[in-house]
């Protein structure tokens, strides 16, 4: 037997010319070794850095290995490999350490008797007290802004792919990419500035507009993109039938790109669910409970995390209430965002047998 045959019999072997299944677990594993020994010889005791030299050295030393044991252009592949999951481990650690965070800390209160009432009677100081006044606020304020974002930037995407032509559609797609950068608390001036223009008082519908200005721009983009999607063969088919342009949008293009749709509106919402700036502009908060959006301050998630954080500082009441709203205000957007996914699954389109 040829040598070539043998080589191509064991292909998991060094001897073989590529790396074993286990040869990059074993990289990181010295990798990560090497890493802590060089940390602690230097004095490094941050864990941070630690990970950040393990996977410089991770990268390397794939590099230099498969080069060795494979060729060159395997060397290449793989080292691209390794970036990929550096970068992914960059992302997912610092958001399981953030969740992992929040839930540890936000359990300590976090019950029925904390969602069900409010700061009414409860100094920031004082244990106790709830944050049904700030669940009320957000619903609210997230509500309307959705009721008024979302129908004008589902019409605004419909006429930029349906109907936009020239230099008005030029123009609405420049400014729409402009307010997508915009920073909330510029929005929030802006709403602000009518309001002391028009003698107005704090409120919660004065927050739910400011939020609009944020949404607005996430729903026309998502909404964009979904009716760019829809083939542009069943337009033409209900064109040819007879059926005019706007029924066919009603009737075709918008029943087949509505899970997209309804996916971007309500990332959307979860976006402007837990924005801090504009409703502290303009709601100001309240430690009581109200009702009406249209009339007096308002509390909401956001801004009670910022409030009780603030007030933190010798008082361990405080602070754990701030780690319970967070945890919250996460599992709030959590379920919006899985909702999203099913709603996205449900109305996705069915392949026929």
């Amino acid at each position: 037997m040829s040598h070539s045959a043998a080589t191509a019999k064991r292909p998991g072997s060094l001897q073989g010319g590529q790396l074993p299944t286990w040869g990059p677990w074993a990289i990181a594993a010295g990798s990560l070794a090497v890493s802590i020994g060089l940390s602690l010889a230097v004095g490094i005791e941050s864990k941070i850095q630690w990970g950040l030299i393990a996977a410089i050295l991770y990268v390397l030393g794939t590099f230099v290995i498969a080069s060795r044991v494979e060729n060159r252009r395997q060397a290449k592949d793989r080292i691209a490999t390794s970036l990929v999951w550096v970068a992914f481990l960059l992302a997912v650690v610092p958001l399981v350490s953030l969740v992992w965070t929040t839930v540890s800390r936000g359990v300590k209160v976090l019950d029925v008797y904390f969602l069900s009432h409010s700061m009414g009677v409860v100094a920031d100081s004082e244990p106790g007290g709830g944050i049904y006044h700030a669940i009320i606020g957000t619903l609210e304020q997230v509500g309307i802004a959705t009721v008024i974002a979302a129908p004008v930037g589902v019409l605004t995407a419909i006429y930029l792919v349906e109907y936009g032509r020239g230099n008005l559609a030029r123009a609405v797609t420049f400014f729409v990419d402009v307010m997508t950068g915009i920073p909330s608390i510029v929005a929030g001036l802006f709403i602000l500035s009518i309001l002391l223009m028009f003698d107005l008082g704090f409120s919660g519908f004065a927050g739910a507009l400011a939020l609009t200005i944020l949404m607005m721009p996430v729903v026309v983009r998502s909404t964009e993109e979904m009716l760019k999607l829809v083939p542009n063969e069943l337009r033409e088919a209900s064109l040819a039938l007879g059926i005019p342009k706007w029924r066919t949008i009603l009737k075709v293009v918008l029943p087949t790109a509505i899970g997209g749709i309804t996916t971007g509106i309500m990332l959307a919402v979860a976006r402007i669910a837990g924005e801090t700036a504009p409703v502290l502009l303009l709601v100001f908060g309240n430690p009581f409970i109200n009702n009406n959006p249209f009339e007096g301050a308002q509390a909401s998630l956001p801004l009670y995390i910022y409030q009780q954080y603030s007030q933190s500082a010798g008082s361990e009441a405080a602070y754990d209430r701030a780690w319970a709203a967070s945890l919250t205000l996460i599992a709030f957007v959590m379920i919006l965002n899985l909702a999203a996914r099913g709603i996205a699954r449900w109305k996705a389109p069915k392949s026929g047998r």
